[in-house]
């Protein structure tokens, strides 16, 4: 997220102003203010594009995975502040990511993302330590609440 910001040098005498230098700035705004840092989980492309754009204004996306393996190798080497994490995927689910986050990182700040109609896997993964749901499809205001709520 970067910002242009304009500087104006004015000398002022006697309610008279003189334009004396014009700068202008580009700041990446995750480098000025520390922005929290993301990683979405989810084997369907278009649901981590979708998550990406409803938090890219507030939070740092520094990673993505596919399924649940690919999750625990790279929280372990992105150590993300937050985690949104799908519970049906390939090779290995979320409830398993999920579990093996949580012992690596038993601080991991986990939210579920989550089919209607997954209500027990929900249940399972607030037991195995996911800090807040999100039933898709989901509300961007949704999204953005659970994140706030744990980060």
């Amino acid at each position: 997220m970067y910002y242009v910001i304009k500087v104006i040098y004015c000398i002022c005498f006697n309610n008279f102003c003189k334009l004396f230098l014009c700068i202008t700035l580009t700041l990446n705004l995750s480098e000025v203010i520390s922005l929290k840092t993301v990683m979405i989980v989810d084997d369907a492309a278009f649901m981590r594009l979708n998550l990406r754009k409803i938090l890219k204004e507030d939070y740092e996306i520094i990673g993505e995975a596919e399924n649940g393996r690919e999750a625990v190798e790279k929280y372990q080497d992105l150590k993300p502040d937050i985690v949104t994490m799908d519970i049906t995927m390939p090779e290995m689910d979320g409830l398993e990511a999920i579990k093996a986050i949580k012992d690596i990182d038993p601080a991991a700040n986990i939210v579920v993302c989550s089919a209607m109609g997954q209500q027990k896997m929900v249940i399972e993964a607030i037991e195995a330590g996911a800090k807040d749901f999100i039933v898709k499809p989901f509300k961007n205001e949704r999204v953005i609440n659970a994140v706030k709520k744990i980060s």
